[in-house]
């Protein structure tokens, strides 16, 4: 991805260089762990941490120098973020409204969020409480040695793209209308309108990749490639097959593999956003 040079958003909290001490999960660590992954890219991060119902104990916390890879990246991730900042401006601004930007916050280990404390395992997530992207970069590293994703730096702007989209249904009331209704729905008809609302957010990606190639012509070969294969690798069939061996599609909340990597080049080929309506083609209203 062509990046360097470009505009910096100054939305990017970077906490990197505080050390939050060791983590300690309870309800079974490793159980948790897997159900966290599962959840990658959280979604409305209330639910990942209702679901979860992890608790993070903090230790005492000091100052880790960033090296300069690590300050490298974080200059990527205000590109990023300041590339979805304009995108959305823009898709916001033709269509009569007005965007509202969110913050990001890098961190390592352990984070206290308006939803709640988090840990490195939860992987990206946006908390809608504060309105916030929340990531811990060493997540990436994971998901191409454990799930197989080519990784590259584009793979990482997905996964911000993805995040942001979370952002734009909370502006737009999408998510809360989701919350709303699941209350009076079984758990297998709940997590329908889940995977509806991340598909959303991968179309919501692949809008942001149309708007962002069109105005800055950002794209290398291969980019779209690394952004199907994380796609494709937090599929819930892919990681529910990888981790038990067997798929379980009531359990779904994010979608297949094959929604996934459908819904980013829905919005990437179409540049519509009229055509992302993931809940209305999914035979569900909201």
């Amino acid at each position: 991805m062509k990046w360097s040079g470009r505009r910096e958003s100054g939305n990017v909290d970077d906490r990197r260089s505080i050390s939050g001490g060791k983590i300690a999960i309870g309800g079974g660590a490793i159980g948790l762990i897997i159900l966290v992954i599962n959840m990658f890219m959280g979604g409305d991060s209330s639910q990942l941490l209702e679901q979860v119902q992890q608790q993070v104990q903090q230790g005492q916390t000091e100052s880790v120098p960033l090296s300069a890879a690590d300050e490298e990246m974080g200059r990527f991730v205000k590109v990023v973020l300041a590339d979805t900042e304009d995108a959305w401006h823009q898709i916001f601004q033709e269509n009569g409204m007005t965007y509202e930007e969110p913050q990001l916050v890098l961190f390592r280990n352990s984070v206290e969020t308006a939803c709640g404390g988090a840990s490195s395992a939860s992987g990206p997530f946006y908390c809608p409480g504060d309105r916030k992207v929340y990531m811990d970069l060493a997540f990436f590293e994971e998901l191409k040695t454990r799930f197989g994703a080519q990784g590259g730096d584009f793979a990482i702007a997905y996964v911000i793209a993805h995040e942001v989209g979370h952002h734009v249904q909370t502006l737009l009331g999408t998510s809360a209308k989701m919350r709303e209704q699941q209350r009076d729905l079984s758990e297998a008809d709940a997590n329908k309108l889940s995977v509806a609302l991340e598909l959303q957010a991968d179309f919501y990606a692949g809008l942001w990749a149309h708007y962002g190639e069109k105005k800055n012509h950002f794209l290398e070969a291969g980019d779209i490639e690394e952004a199907l294969s994380a796609a494709h690798a937090v599929g819930d069939d892919a990681i529910q097959k990888k981790m038990q061996g067997q798929v379980y599609p009531d359990s779904f909340t994010h979608g297949t593999s094959e929604q996934r990597m459908y819904w980013f080049k829905r919005g990437f080929e179409s540049g519509d956003f009229r055509q992302g309506n993931t809940f209305r083609e999914l035979g569900l209203s909201l």
